[in-house]
Protein backbone atom coordinates (compact mmCIF):
# COMPACT_ATOMS: atom_id res chain seq x y z
CA UNK A 1 0.00 0.00 0.00
CA UNK A 2 1.13 3.55 -0.70
CA UNK A 3 3.19 4.82 2.20
CA UNK A 4 1.14 6.96 4.61
CA UNK A 5 3.65 9.84 4.61
CA UNK A 6 3.41 10.05 0.80
CA UNK A 7 -0.37 10.08 0.92
CA UNK A 8 -0.60 12.72 3.63
CA UNK A 9 2.17 15.08 2.47
CA UNK A 10 -0.45 17.50 1.16
CA UNK A 11 -1.88 17.66 4.68
CA UNK A 12 1.39 17.92 6.60
CA UNK A 13 4.48 19.16 4.75
CA UNK A 14 3.63 20.83 1.43
CA UNK A 15 3.58 24.67 1.76
CA UNK A 16 0.12 25.75 2.78
CA UNK A 17 -0.87 27.81 -0.27
CA UNK A 18 0.34 25.09 -2.62
CA UNK A 19 -1.47 22.46 -0.56
CA UNK A 20 -4.71 24.48 -0.65
CA UNK A 21 -4.45 24.93 -4.43
CA UNK A 22 -3.71 21.20 -4.86
CA UNK A 23 -6.90 20.39 -2.97
CA UNK A 24 -9.30 23.07 -4.18
CA UNK A 25 -8.41 23.32 -7.90
CA UNK A 26 -9.53 19.75 -8.75
CA UNK A 27 -12.56 20.16 -6.49
CA UNK A 28 -13.50 23.47 -8.15
CA UNK A 29 -12.95 21.96 -11.60
CA UNK A 30 -15.28 19.07 -10.85
CA UNK A 31 -17.90 21.46 -9.46
CA UNK A 32 -17.65 23.63 -12.59
CA UNK A 33 -18.21 20.56 -14.76
CA UNK A 34 -21.14 19.57 -12.56
CA UNK A 35 -22.53 23.08 -12.98
CA UNK A 36 -22.08 22.90 -16.74
CA UNK A 37 -24.12 19.75 -17.01
CA UNK A 38 -26.84 21.29 -14.83
CA UNK A 39 -26.77 24.32 -17.10
CA UNK A 40 -26.78 22.04 -20.13
CA UNK A 41 -30.20 20.63 -19.21
CA UNK A 42 -31.67 24.14 -18.97
CA UNK A 43 -29.75 25.41 -22.02
CA UNK A 44 -30.76 22.68 -24.44
CA UNK A 45 -34.33 22.50 -23.14
CA UNK A 46 -34.46 26.31 -23.42
CA UNK A 47 -33.53 26.02 -27.11
CA UNK A 48 -36.98 24.52 -27.62
CA UNK A 49 -38.36 27.95 -26.56
CA UNK A 50 -41.18 26.27 -24.64
CA UNK A 51 -41.43 27.80 -21.15
CA UNK A 52 -43.37 24.82 -19.79
CA UNK A 53 -40.44 22.50 -20.58
CA UNK A 54 -38.03 24.76 -18.67
CA UNK A 55 -40.61 25.17 -15.90
CA UNK A 56 -40.80 21.36 -15.55
CA UNK A 57 -37.07 21.16 -14.83
CA UNK A 58 -37.47 23.93 -12.26
CA UNK A 59 -40.20 21.95 -10.48
CA UNK A 60 -37.98 18.85 -10.16
CA UNK A 61 -34.92 20.77 -8.99
CA UNK A 62 -35.85 20.65 -5.32
CA UNK A 63 -36.32 16.85 -5.42
CA UNK A 64 -32.97 16.50 -7.18
CA UNK A 65 -31.35 18.46 -4.33
CA UNK A 66 -32.51 15.77 -1.90
CA UNK A 67 -30.07 13.40 -3.60
CA UNK A 68 -27.24 15.71 -2.53
CA UNK A 69 -28.63 15.80 1.00
CA UNK A 70 -28.45 11.99 1.23
CA UNK A 71 -25.01 11.94 -0.37
CA UNK A 72 -23.70 14.51 2.12
CA UNK A 73 -25.09 12.55 5.06
CA UNK A 74 -22.52 9.85 4.39
CA UNK A 75 -20.14 11.65 2.00
CA UNK A 76 -19.33 14.78 4.03
CA UNK A 77 -19.67 12.94 7.34
CA UNK A 78 -17.55 10.04 6.12
CA UNK A 79 -14.92 12.33 4.57
CA UNK A 80 -14.52 14.33 7.78
CA UNK A 81 -14.32 11.21 9.95
CA UNK A 82 -11.88 9.57 7.51
CA UNK A 83 -9.52 12.58 7.41
CA UNK A 84 -9.60 12.93 11.19
CA UNK A 85 -8.73 9.22 11.52
CA UNK A 86 -5.75 9.76 9.23
CA UNK A 87 -4.77 12.79 11.32
CA UNK A 88 -4.71 10.46 14.35
CA UNK A 89 -2.45 8.08 12.31
CA UNK A 90 -5.11 5.36 12.28
CA UNK A 91 -5.58 4.18 8.65
CA UNK A 92 -7.50 1.05 9.67
CA UNK A 93 -10.26 3.17 11.21
CA UNK A 94 -10.28 5.25 8.02
CA UNK A 95 -10.84 2.14 5.89
CA UNK A 96 -13.71 0.99 8.08
CA UNK A 97 -15.31 4.45 7.98
CA UNK A 98 -15.13 4.48 4.16
CA UNK A 99 -16.91 1.12 3.88
CA UNK A 100 -19.68 2.08 6.30
CA UNK A 101 -20.20 5.39 4.47
CA UNK A 102 -20.47 3.69 1.09
CA UNK A 103 -22.98 1.04 2.08
CA UNK A 104 -25.02 3.49 4.14
CA UNK A 105 -25.26 5.85 1.17
CA UNK A 106 -26.20 3.04 -1.22
CA UNK A 107 -28.98 1.76 1.05
CA UNK A 108 -30.44 5.24 1.57
CA UNK A 109 -30.30 6.01 -2.16
CA UNK A 110 -32.40 2.97 -3.03
CA UNK A 111 -34.94 3.72 -0.29
CA UNK A 112 -35.27 7.36 -1.39
CA UNK A 113 -35.77 6.46 -5.06
CA UNK A 114 -38.57 4.04 -4.18
CA UNK A 115 -40.25 6.53 -1.82
CA UNK A 116 -40.15 9.26 -4.44
CA UNK A 117 -41.72 6.94 -7.01
CA UNK A 118 -44.52 6.15 -4.58
CA UNK A 119 -45.25 9.78 -3.71
CA UNK A 120 -44.22 11.56 -6.93
CA UNK A 121 -47.59 13.21 -7.60
CA UNK A 122 -48.07 15.04 -4.29
CA UNK A 123 -44.37 15.94 -4.13
CA UNK A 124 -44.27 17.49 -7.61
CA UNK A 125 -47.54 19.35 -7.08
CA UNK A 126 -46.22 20.69 -3.78
CA UNK A 127 -43.12 21.89 -5.65
CA UNK A 128 -45.22 23.91 -8.08
CA UNK A 129 -46.15 21.46 -10.86
CA UNK A 130 -49.30 22.74 -12.55
CA UNK A 131 -51.47 20.62 -14.84
CA UNK A 132 -49.65 22.20 -17.78
CA UNK A 133 -46.23 20.93 -16.77
CA UNK A 134 -46.87 17.90 -14.52
CA UNK A 135 -46.43 15.13 -17.12
CA UNK A 136 -43.16 16.60 -18.36
CA UNK A 137 -41.90 17.10 -14.80
CA UNK A 138 -42.74 13.51 -13.87
CA UNK A 139 -40.95 12.16 -16.94
CA UNK A 140 -37.85 14.20 -16.11
CA UNK A 141 -37.97 13.19 -12.41
CA UNK A 142 -38.42 9.50 -13.25
CA UNK A 143 -34.98 9.53 -14.83
CA UNK A 144 -32.99 11.96 -12.66
CA UNK A 145 -34.42 10.97 -9.25
CA UNK A 146 -35.69 7.39 -9.49
CA UNK A 147 -33.48 5.65 -12.06
CA UNK A 148 -30.40 7.86 -11.88
CA UNK A 149 -30.71 8.79 -8.20
CA UNK A 150 -28.43 6.07 -6.78
CA UNK A 151 -25.77 6.96 -9.35
CA UNK A 152 -25.97 10.64 -8.43
CA UNK A 153 -25.64 9.88 -4.72
CA UNK A 154 -22.74 7.44 -5.08
CA UNK A 155 -20.93 9.72 -7.53
CA UNK A 156 -20.81 12.59 -5.02
CA UNK A 157 -20.29 10.36 -1.97
CA UNK A 158 -17.32 8.47 -3.41
CA UNK A 159 -15.76 11.69 -4.70
CA UNK A 160 -15.82 13.04 -1.13
CA UNK A 161 -14.21 9.89 0.27
CA UNK A 162 -11.49 9.76 -2.39
CA UNK A 163 -10.73 13.46 -1.86
CA UNK A 164 -10.58 12.92 1.91
CA UNK A 165 -7.46 10.77 1.64
CA UNK A 166 -5.68 13.43 -0.44
CA UNK A 167 -6.55 12.17 -3.94
CA UNK A 168 -8.31 15.33 -5.09
CA UNK A 169 -7.35 14.89 -8.76
CA UNK A 170 -8.83 11.38 -8.95
CA UNK A 171 -12.06 12.63 -7.37
CA UNK A 172 -12.21 15.46 -9.90
CA UNK A 173 -11.79 13.09 -12.85
CA UNK A 174 -14.80 11.02 -11.82
CA UNK A 175 -17.16 13.94 -11.26
CA UNK A 176 -15.92 15.72 -14.40
CA UNK A 177 -16.31 12.63 -16.56
CA UNK A 178 -19.98 12.38 -15.63
CA UNK A 179 -20.54 16.06 -16.35
CA UNK A 180 -18.81 15.99 -19.73
CA UNK A 181 -20.78 12.91 -20.76
CA UNK A 182 -24.02 14.69 -19.78
CA UNK A 183 -23.13 17.70 -21.93
CA UNK A 184 -22.40 15.42 -24.90
CA UNK A 185 -25.62 13.42 -24.52
CA UNK A 186 -28.02 16.32 -23.84
CA UNK A 187 -28.47 17.64 -27.42
CA UNK A 188 -29.00 14.12 -28.80
CA UNK A 189 -31.78 13.35 -26.34
CA UNK A 190 -33.37 16.82 -26.15
CA UNK A 191 -33.36 18.54 -29.55
CA UNK A 192 -35.99 17.83 -32.24
CA UNK A 193 -33.41 17.22 -34.99
CA UNK A 194 -32.24 14.18 -32.99
CA UNK A 195 -34.43 12.15 -30.57
CA UNK A 196 -36.50 15.21 -29.64
CA UNK A 197 -37.47 14.06 -26.14
CA UNK A 198 -37.30 17.54 -24.58
CA UNK A 199 -36.99 17.75 -20.80
CA UNK A 200 -37.46 13.99 -20.45
CA UNK A 201 -34.47 13.49 -22.75
CA UNK A 202 -32.41 15.77 -20.52
CA UNK A 203 -33.36 13.53 -17.60
CA UNK A 204 -32.19 10.43 -19.47
CA UNK A 205 -28.84 12.09 -20.26
CA UNK A 206 -28.36 13.07 -16.60
CA UNK A 207 -29.21 9.59 -15.30
CA UNK A 208 -26.86 7.83 -17.73
CA UNK A 209 -24.03 10.25 -16.94
CA UNK A 210 -24.26 9.93 -13.16
CA UNK A 211 -24.48 6.15 -13.31
CA UNK A 212 -21.37 6.14 -15.51
CA UNK A 213 -19.50 8.38 -13.05
CA UNK A 214 -20.45 6.10 -10.14
CA UNK A 215 -19.15 3.13 -12.16
CA UNK A 216 -15.84 4.97 -12.68
CA UNK A 217 -15.34 5.39 -8.93
CA UNK A 218 -16.18 1.75 -8.24
CA UNK A 219 -13.66 0.62 -10.87
CA UNK A 220 -11.04 3.09 -9.59
CA UNK A 221 -11.38 1.93 -5.98
CA UNK A 222 -11.37 -1.76 -6.94
CA UNK A 223 -8.32 -1.40 -9.20
CA UNK A 224 -6.38 0.53 -6.52
CA UNK A 225 -7.56 -1.45 -3.51
CA UNK A 226 -3.93 -2.06 -2.46
CA UNK A 227 -3.06 1.65 -2.66
CA UNK A 228 -6.11 3.44 -1.30
CA UNK A 229 -7.71 3.94 2.08
CA UNK A 230 -11.17 4.08 0.49
CA UNK A 231 -12.61 0.62 1.02
CA UNK A 232 -16.03 -0.59 -0.19
CA UNK A 233 -15.81 -4.20 0.98
CA UNK A 234 -18.81 -4.99 3.23
CA UNK A 235 -16.72 -6.77 5.90
CA UNK A 236 -16.19 -3.60 8.01
CA UNK A 237 -19.96 -3.22 8.39
CA UNK A 238 -19.59 -5.16 11.62
CA UNK A 239 -17.94 -2.02 13.01
CA UNK A 240 -20.90 0.18 12.10
CA UNK A 241 -21.84 0.78 15.73
CA UNK A 242 -18.34 2.06 16.46
CA UNK A 243 -18.24 4.67 13.69
CA UNK A 244 -21.79 5.52 12.64
CA UNK A 245 -22.13 8.26 15.25
CA UNK A 246 -18.94 9.99 14.06
CA UNK A 247 -20.15 9.83 10.45
CA UNK A 248 -23.74 10.95 11.01
CA UNK A 249 -22.93 13.62 13.59
CA UNK A 250 -21.02 15.58 10.94
CA UNK A 251 -23.00 14.46 7.91
CA UNK A 252 -26.35 15.29 9.47
CA UNK A 253 -25.98 19.12 9.49
CA UNK A 254 -24.86 19.06 5.85
CA UNK A 255 -27.75 16.78 4.91
CA UNK A 256 -30.18 18.96 6.86
CA UNK A 257 -28.94 22.05 5.03
CA UNK A 258 -29.68 20.46 1.65
CA UNK A 259 -32.95 18.94 2.83
CA UNK A 260 -34.07 22.36 4.05
CA UNK A 261 -32.85 23.82 0.75
CA UNK A 262 -35.37 21.49 -0.87
CA UNK A 263 -38.10 22.96 1.31
CA UNK A 264 -36.95 26.53 0.62
CA UNK A 265 -36.66 25.99 -3.15
CA UNK A 266 -40.02 24.22 -3.26
CA UNK A 267 -41.63 27.04 -1.28
CA UNK A 268 -40.12 29.68 -3.54
CA UNK A 269 -41.26 27.76 -6.63
CA UNK A 270 -44.73 27.50 -5.12
CA UNK A 271 -44.90 31.26 -4.54
CA UNK A 272 -43.63 32.05 -8.04
CA UNK A 273 -46.01 29.52 -9.66
CA UNK A 274 -48.91 31.72 -8.49
CA UNK A 275 -47.84 34.30 -11.07
CA UNK A 276 -47.00 33.06 -14.59
CA UNK A 277 -45.36 30.11 -16.34
CA UNK A 278 -42.76 32.56 -17.71
CA UNK A 279 -41.87 33.58 -14.14
CA UNK A 280 -41.40 29.91 -13.21
CA UNK A 281 -39.17 29.38 -16.24
CA UNK A 282 -37.20 32.51 -15.30
CA UNK A 283 -36.69 31.22 -11.76
CA UNK A 284 -35.29 28.01 -13.21
CA UNK A 285 -32.81 29.96 -15.34
CA UNK A 286 -31.70 32.11 -12.40
CA UNK A 287 -31.29 29.05 -10.19
CA UNK A 288 -28.80 27.80 -12.76
CA UNK A 289 -26.94 31.10 -13.15
CA UNK A 290 -26.54 31.80 -9.45
CA UNK A 291 -25.07 28.34 -9.03
CA UNK A 292 -21.74 29.49 -10.53
CA UNK A 293 -20.48 31.25 -7.37
CA UNK A 294 -22.26 28.67 -5.20
CA UNK A 295 -20.59 25.71 -6.91
CA UNK A 296 -17.25 27.51 -6.81
CA UNK A 297 -17.59 27.96 -3.04
CA UNK A 298 -18.68 24.34 -2.64
CA UNK A 299 -15.58 23.29 -4.59
CA UNK A 300 -13.33 25.40 -2.37
CA UNK A 301 -15.02 24.04 0.76
CA UNK A 302 -14.88 20.42 -0.42
CA UNK A 303 -11.18 20.77 -1.12
CA UNK A 304 -10.55 22.41 2.25
CA UNK A 305 -12.47 19.83 4.31
CA UNK A 306 -9.75 17.12 4.42
CA UNK A 307 -7.02 19.71 5.10
CA UNK A 308 -8.98 21.26 7.95
CA UNK A 309 -10.08 17.94 9.45
CA UNK A 310 -6.63 16.34 9.29
CA UNK A 311 -4.79 19.30 10.83
CA UNK A 312 -7.43 19.86 13.51
CA UNK A 313 -7.19 16.20 14.53
CA UNK A 314 -3.37 16.17 14.44
CA UNK A 315 -3.19 19.36 16.52
CA UNK A 316 -1.67 21.64 13.87
CA UNK A 317 -4.09 24.54 14.38
CA UNK A 318 -1.85 27.14 12.75
CA UNK A 319 -1.83 25.21 9.47
CA UNK A 320 -5.61 24.72 9.70
CA UNK A 321 -6.20 28.45 10.24
CA UNK A 322 -3.89 29.42 7.37
CA UNK A 323 -5.61 26.98 4.99
CA UNK A 324 -9.02 28.26 5.98
CA UNK A 325 -8.11 31.94 5.55
CA UNK A 326 -6.53 31.44 2.13
CA UNK A 327 -9.32 29.22 0.80
CA UNK A 328 -12.05 31.56 2.04
CA UNK A 329 -10.33 34.55 0.43
CA UNK A 330 -10.31 32.75 -2.92
CA UNK A 331 -14.01 31.92 -2.54
CA UNK A 332 -14.96 35.49 -1.59
CA UNK A 333 -13.05 37.19 -4.42
CA UNK A 334 -14.65 34.94 -7.04
CA UNK A 335 -18.16 35.60 -5.71
CA UNK A 336 -17.47 39.34 -5.77
CA UNK A 337 -16.48 39.09 -9.43
CA UNK A 338 -19.71 37.18 -10.17
CA UNK A 339 -21.76 39.86 -8.41
CA UNK A 340 -20.32 42.58 -10.64
CA UNK A 341 -20.71 40.62 -13.88
CA UNK A 342 -24.25 39.46 -13.11
CA UNK A 343 -25.46 42.92 -12.18
CA UNK A 344 -24.12 44.38 -15.44
CA UNK A 345 -25.01 41.59 -17.88
CA UNK A 346 -28.18 40.04 -16.36
CA UNK A 347 -30.43 40.31 -19.49
CA UNK A 348 -27.74 38.98 -21.82
CA UNK A 349 -26.96 36.05 -19.56
CA UNK A 350 -30.65 35.19 -19.27
CA UNK A 351 -31.08 35.28 -23.06
CA UNK A 352 -28.50 32.51 -23.39
CA UNK A 353 -31.10 30.06 -22.13
CA UNK A 354 -34.31 31.20 -23.81
CA UNK A 355 -35.47 33.80 -26.35
CA UNK A 356 -38.89 34.51 -24.85
CA UNK A 357 -38.80 38.28 -23.98
CA UNK A 358 -41.05 38.07 -20.91
CA UNK A 359 -39.04 35.20 -19.43
CA UNK A 360 -35.81 37.14 -20.02
CA UNK A 361 -37.23 40.24 -18.30
CA UNK A 362 -38.29 38.22 -15.25
CA UNK A 363 -34.95 36.39 -15.17
CA UNK A 364 -32.84 39.56 -15.26
CA UNK A 365 -34.83 41.11 -12.40
CA UNK A 366 -34.59 37.93 -10.32
CA UNK A 367 -30.87 37.52 -10.91
CA UNK A 368 -29.90 41.06 -9.95
CA UNK A 369 -31.62 40.63 -6.59
CA UNK A 370 -30.59 37.08 -5.72
CA UNK A 371 -26.90 37.44 -6.60
CA UNK A 372 -26.38 39.98 -3.82
CA UNK A 373 -26.37 36.98 -1.46
CA UNK A 374 -23.26 35.46 -3.02
CA UNK A 375 -20.46 37.28 -1.12
CA UNK A 376 -22.03 36.30 2.21
CA UNK A 377 -22.55 32.73 1.04
CA UNK A 378 -18.94 32.47 -0.19
CA UNK A 379 -17.68 33.01 3.36
CA UNK A 380 -20.49 31.27 5.22
CA UNK A 381 -20.17 27.97 3.35
CA UNK A 382 -16.46 27.44 4.18
CA UNK A 383 -17.18 28.39 7.81
CA UNK A 384 -19.84 25.68 8.08
CA UNK A 385 -17.45 23.20 6.44
CA UNK A 386 -14.80 24.14 9.00
CA UNK A 387 -17.18 23.33 11.85
CA UNK A 388 -17.84 19.96 10.19
CA UNK A 389 -14.12 19.33 9.76
CA UNK A 390 -13.61 20.01 13.46
CA UNK A 391 -16.46 17.70 14.45
CA UNK A 392 -18.54 20.57 15.86
CA UNK A 393 -22.08 19.27 15.53
CA UNK A 394 -24.02 22.06 17.24
CA UNK A 395 -22.30 24.91 15.41
CA UNK A 396 -22.58 23.34 11.96
CA UNK A 397 -26.20 22.32 12.52
CA UNK A 398 -27.37 25.73 13.76
CA UNK A 399 -25.64 27.61 10.93
CA UNK A 400 -26.98 25.14 8.35
CA UNK A 401 -30.53 25.46 9.66
CA UNK A 402 -30.35 29.26 9.68
CA UNK A 403 -28.93 29.32 6.15
CA UNK A 404 -31.67 27.04 4.84
CA UNK A 405 -34.65 26.45 7.03
CA UNK A 406 -36.14 28.49 9.81
CA UNK A 407 -36.08 31.89 8.07
CA UNK A 408 -36.90 31.13 4.44
CA UNK A 409 -40.61 30.39 4.52
CA UNK A 410 -41.63 33.16 6.97
CA UNK A 411 -39.56 35.61 4.90
CA UNK A 412 -41.22 34.41 1.69
CA UNK A 413 -44.63 35.23 3.11
CA UNK A 414 -43.41 38.59 4.39
CA UNK A 415 -41.50 39.69 1.28
CA UNK A 416 -44.20 38.43 -1.08
CA UNK A 417 -46.82 40.47 0.79
CA UNK A 418 -44.60 43.58 0.87
CA UNK A 419 -42.98 43.53 -2.57
CA UNK A 420 -44.81 40.84 -4.55
CA UNK A 421 -43.01 38.55 -6.97
CA UNK A 422 -39.65 40.35 -6.80
CA UNK A 423 -39.79 40.45 -3.02
CA UNK A 424 -39.38 36.66 -2.98
CA UNK A 425 -35.94 37.13 -4.55
CA UNK A 426 -34.64 39.15 -1.58
CA UNK A 427 -35.10 36.24 0.81
CA UNK A 428 -31.76 34.54 0.07
CA UNK A 429 -29.59 37.62 0.66
CA UNK A 430 -31.28 38.19 4.04
CA UNK A 431 -30.87 34.53 5.05
CA UNK A 432 -27.21 34.26 4.01
CA UNK A 433 -26.33 37.43 5.91
CA UNK A 434 -28.01 36.08 9.04
CA UNK A 435 -26.20 32.73 8.74
CA UNK A 436 -22.82 34.42 8.29
CA UNK A 437 -23.34 36.49 11.45
CA UNK A 438 -24.19 33.32 13.40
CA UNK A 439 -21.19 31.42 11.99
CA UNK A 440 -18.80 34.24 12.89
CA UNK A 441 -20.19 34.40 16.44
CA UNK A 442 -19.77 30.64 16.89
CA UNK A 443 -16.22 30.67 15.54
CA UNK A 444 -15.00 33.46 17.78
CA UNK A 445 -16.66 31.77 20.74
CA UNK A 446 -14.83 28.51 19.95
CA UNK A 447 -11.57 30.37 19.45
CA UNK A 448 -11.90 32.00 22.86
CA UNK A 449 -13.04 28.83 24.61
CA UNK A 450 -10.69 26.26 23.03
CA UNK A 451 -7.86 28.43 21.72
CA UNK A 452 -8.17 26.98 18.24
Amino acid sequence: MKHTSDRTAVFETIPIRKAVWMQIVPAIASQMIALLYNLADTYFVGMLNEPRQTAAITVVYSSFLMLTAISNLFGVGGASALSRALGRKNPEDARQIASISFWGGLACSIVFSLLFLAFAHPVLVLCGATADVYDIAFGYALWVVVIGGPGTILNTLLANLVRAEGSAAAASIGVSMGGILNIILDPFFVLPQFLGLGAVGAGIATAVSNLAAAAYFLIYITARRENTIVNIHPAPLRYTGKFIRAILTIGFPSAVQYALTVVAVAAQSRFVSQYTTEAMAALGIVKKLDQLPLYFSIGVSSGLLPLLAYNYSSGNQQRRRSAFRFGTTVSFLFSLLCLIVYEIFAPGLSSLFISDPLTIAYSAGFLRRMVTAMPMMSVCYPMIIQFQAMGKFKESLVCSVIRKGVLDIPLLFLMNSLLGLYGCMWVQPIVDTSSLIAAAAFYFSLKKREGI
